[in-house]
């Protein structure tokens, strides 16, 4: 149990760093199993370390969520602020989409690369090229608008295999959509809540209805605490974030995946 414990807080901490910083959270997870020879204790474990830097978007966009849900719900906001509030909800439905079609069109497929690093491997490599490839695009300082919504959208969608960074494909193609980087930021992390929301709920139905295959699934208890972690790192690994893309050195990121990719694809068994 101790070393269960020991590897789910490494895990933690790995997913606390690279799902905000766009390294790939899902690749890392999986190279890191794949060091750490933890056998497959399954998605179970990559969710709950998804809810735990979920708990830390939360937090850090406590001002953002706050208004949205007064302007929303509470029955003293404008009309200006109502119709405000419910557009940006629906610009984050909108973006939601293609993740949604892609998962149920191929989620099986999606979830046996889970277990192959060398697919990782190639896929963060790919992640770093994108990533490079942000240093010359020009910056702008647009709104979000629905069709730049739908362009991060595919982002994400993109995001579902392991390897490729979703804060990476979100933030590069919000840069193309010319979105001002704080703004792109906030609604990158706002749009993926709705998708591992989902993916929890998805999971827990499959745990409590007995569909699920226990075999190598870790105790809840573990999961618990993995998720804690997972939250505590990635509110800091957030604050890193935003602080990149206002420093203009974001695209770094893109040569540590390309290496990271490379090591894997040599040394993965």
């Amino acid at each position: 149990m101790v070393k269960a414990a020991f590897q789910v807080f490494l895990l933690a901490v790995l997913q606390g760093v690279a799902e905000f910083l766009p390294i790939s959270s899902s690749g890392h997870l999986v190279i890191g199993q794949h060091l750490l020879g933890l056998e497959e204790p399954g998605m179970r474990l990559d969710i709950c370390l998804h809810v735990g830097t979920l708990v830390s978007i939360a937090v850090f966009y406590f001002a953002t969520i706050s208004r949205l849900l007064g302007g929303c719900f509470l029955p003293s906001a404008s009309p200006e602020r109502r119709r405000a509030s419910w557009f940006y909800v629906l610009k984050i439905v909108v973006s939601a989409l293609p993740a949604v079609v892609v998962y149920f069109c191929f989620s099986k497929q999606i979830e046996g690369m889970f277990t192959n690093a060398r697919m990782v491997g190639a896929l963060l490599m790919f992640t770093g090229a994108v990533l490079v490839g942000t240093r010359y695009l020009p910056r702008g300082n647009k709104n979000v608008s629905f069709l730049r919504a739908l362009l991060m959208g595919f982002g994400q969608a993109v995001a579902l295999l392991p390897g490729v960074s979703r804060s990476g494909m979100t933030l590069a193609s919000a840069r193309g959509g010319r979105v001002d980087p704080e703004e792109s930021a906030e609604f990158s992390f706002l749009m993926s809540a709705p998708l591992i929301l989902g993916a929890l709920l998805l999971e827990l139905r499959k745990a409590f209805g007995g569909e699920a295959d226990s075999a190598g699934e870790l105790p809840w208890g573990l999961l618990v605490f993995g998720t804690v972690v997972s939250a505590v790192v990635g509110y800091f690994s957030l604050k890193l974030l935003v602080k990149s893309l206002k420093g203009r050195w974001f695209w770094l990121f893109g040569p540590y995946c390309f290496v990271a990719g490379l090591a894997t694809l040599v040394f993965a068994g």
